[in-house]
């Protein structure tokens, strides 16, 4: 316990340091007031329909993506999950589209340009989300509650169109904010709005758990023990997944006699077993909620029921194999074996027992797929084990952080935050947060 106040007392000794924590607080705080800022024009005490109705199924999950926001019809209402989508088909394009593989090898430019174009495709999202999140706000709230349309007389179709552009406006600006804490701040800005939104709605969920097996008279404690015991496990299993590698031993020659190589350092490649993180998770559940979009957020409606349902058959199985596609997908847009063994030969560096240059990449690919497949099916039983959850009795809100998009955004999020603070202790000669000073964290959107 000594050594973490001692650590702790260390970041804040390093000004750079205990400069991007508080300008990430900032950010962070003026992000979380967003969220309960009303749309202009809604009488905000004639919500509580709608936000009871935005506290399960996967209406649920929007609403914990955007902090609260959702049931609160705030001006962050959307928040990054326009963002996200957008992401997800400008990647998808990375693969099959030889203008996108192209600017993804140009570096820094290619990268830019990518950006813009995703910021683009957000605004046209937004252009489909708006409308249908507004229709919903109609069908969900009193009449009475549009004071802009019953005190001031404007049409219907005048208030959802400037409520569309504030929603876009807000959007684009909890984009911005997660930009500047990336840049600026500490931790990736995107991931870490996300997973505040997460943080916020934990306290609530335990609560409520506690209260609804406190009130059971039929062994309610001893269910509550039981429970807590194997989140604790779904909680260290996450952190396995995030954290787990295979290494692969690389030798390094000092110097080169003939065609022997002499002497030599040998070093391991870290191949993570998900080296995706949460984006599988991420992307697969933001294509889950497309067909929520297009029944206007309404999951009572057919098909968009059937893909609501968390307890569903059709859900689980669509999600879990979305889940390991998208681990897959990811790896190799993240992970290149040609260019892993380009850099091996620069170097002077081999793999016992395999040949340089094609032979090595076969080798690192096909490690690399022996890896992933056991890492993805893992993952997506993480992610489908709150449904089990559900079923087992648990509440909607804490099965939440059984497993699934919640509890692995939280470990993914957290690690790589601390892998970024840990990185500014090691550089300033101080102990890391962890004994052996090498956290391994991941990476973010």
């Amino acid at each position: 316990m000594k050594k973490f106040f001692e650590t702790i007392g260390n970041i804040f000794k390093i000004e750079e340091l205990r400069k991007r924590i508080a300008y990430t607080m900032i950010l962070v705080l003026v992000y979380r007031l967003g969220c309960f800022i009303v749309l202009p024009g809604i009488d905000a005490t004639l919500l509580a329909k709608f936000q009871s109705t935005t506290q399960e199924g996967l209406v649920g999950l929007l609403n914990m993506f955007s902090g609260g926001a959702f049931g609160n019809a705030s001006i962050f209402a959307l928040g990054v999950m326009p963002y996200i989508s957008a992401s997800i088909v400008i990647q998808l394009l990375g693969v099959f589209v030889p203008y996108f593989r192209k600017l993804q090898m140009e570096g820094e430019s290619g990268r830019k340009k990518m950006n813009q174009m995703t910021r683009v495709l957000t605004i046209l999202i937004i252009c489909i989300q708006g409308p249908a999140y507004m229709a919903t706000l109609h069908s969900q709230i009193p009449t009475s509650a549009f004071l802009a349309v019953n005190q001031l007389g404007w049409s219907n179709f005048m208030f959802n169109f400037i409520s569309t552009i504030i929603l876009m406006a807000g959007s684009m600006f909890v984009m911005w904010l997660g930009e500047r804490i990336t840049d600026r701040g500490i931790g990736n800005g995107i991931s870490l709005i996300i997973m505040i939104g997460i943080v916020a709605r934990f306290p609530y969920a335990v609560v409520a758990e506690f209260g609804q097996k406190l009130s059971t008279t039929n062994g309610g404690l001893l269910l509550l023990i039981v429970e807590m015991i194997v989140w604790f496990f779904v909680l260290i299993s996450a952190i396995m997944l995030v954290q787990g590698v295979r290494k692969v031993p690389v030798q390094y020659a000092r110097s080169v006699i003939g065609n022997r190589m002499v002497g030599g350092v040998r070093q391991y490649i870290p191949l993570k077993i998900n080296a995706a993180g949460v984006m599988p998770i991420i992307f697969a559940q933001a294509l889950m909620l497309f067909p929520l979009i297009f029944s206007k957020f309404d999951a009572t409606r057919g098909f968009a029921a059937t893909m609501s349902n968390y307890t569903g058959l059709w859900y689980n199985i669509v999600f879990f194999i979305l889940v390991v596609v998208f681990t897959f997908f990811y790896t190799a847009v993240t992970v290149n074996p040609t260019m892993m063994a380009e850099e091996m030969k620069k170097n002077g560096g081999f793999i016992p027992g395999v040949k340089p240059g094609k032979k090595t990449v076969e080798y690192l690919d096909s490690i690399m797929t022996k890896v992933t497949l056991p890492g993805s099916i893992f993952l997506g039983i993480i992610a489908i084990f709150p449904a089990f959850a559900r079923r087992a009795g648990v509440n909607d809100a804490f099965a939440g952080f059984y497993g699934g998009t919640s509890l692995l955004i939280l470990v993914g999020v957290v690690l790589d935050t601390l892998q970024q603070i840990e990185s500014y202790l090691l550089m300033r000669h101080y102990d890391g947060l962890m004994k052996t000073g090498r956290l391994t964290g991941r990476s973010g959107l």
